[in-house]
């Protein structure tokens, strides 16, 4: 239980060589502690044996061991970062007959989250990140998963249908809205798509009475 308290981050299994998480870690007589191959390396193309971080001399080359303590902790570590990896997984639904599968997915596919109107795709949480946190994507319009996306695009000018003209109740591009809709009442689709879904909700209420 300990040592699993101890997995706290990758940043302390890390080898300063090659950035990456230890394999067969050693230590040399500083108390660092480096990948074999990668301070093997290291010290086959240098005339000196130093230490990469401390550049402690050494006279002759160290003997280098495994570090049995150091290569368990990195093991649990991996076994640790795999098991949250395949919860995140199972922790999203697969697509279901009559749902918007992702686009991205391999194999089998999960259940799609947003469609984007720029890329024309589908994507699951975990294909939707870069749309949340990139810069450039977030200005992509998302939507509720849809099928048919290439059915979004405007025939007229061949761009993705991303805005909603109230004065024809249509959907339009954004060179609609600067020569057939010019002077027309325009909003965003997703605005547009909240509203019709509100108005056909109180529509249902008045059949219903």
């Amino acid at each position: 239980m300990a040592a699993a308290n101890y997995l706290q981050s990758e940043d302390q299994f890390l080898c300063s060589i090659c950035l990456d998480v230890f394999t067969d870690p050693v230590t040399t007589s500083c108390g660092h502690n480096f990948c074999k191959n990668c301070i093997t390396e290291h010290w086959n193309t240098n005339d000196q044996y130093l230490c990469p971080l401390c550049k402690e001399g050494f006279t002759t080359r160290p003997d280098l061991r495994v570090n049995t303590f150091i290569s368990e902790m990195v093991a649990l570590f991996r076994q640790s970062a795999q098991q949250k990896a395949s919860s995140s997984s199972s922790e999203q639904q697969v697509s279901k007959p009559g749902e918007v599968p992702c686009d991205v997915c391999t194999g089998t596919k999960l259940k799609a989250l947003k469609s984007c109107l720029v890329c024309l795709v589908s994507y699951c949480e975990t294909h939707l990140e870069p749309h949340l946190t990139m810069s450039g994507l977030k200005r992509h319009q998302l939507i509720d998963p849809v099928e048919n996306l290439e059915g979004r695009i405007c025939t007229e000018h061949d761009k993705p249908l991303e805005l909603f003209c109230k004065t024809d109740q249509t959907c339009v591009c954004m060179l609609c809205t600067v020569l057939d809709h010019k002077m027309h009442d325009v909003v965003p689709l997703k605005e547009g798509y909240e509203r019709k879904k509100a108005e056909l909700g109180r529509q249902r209420l008045k059949f219903r009475r």
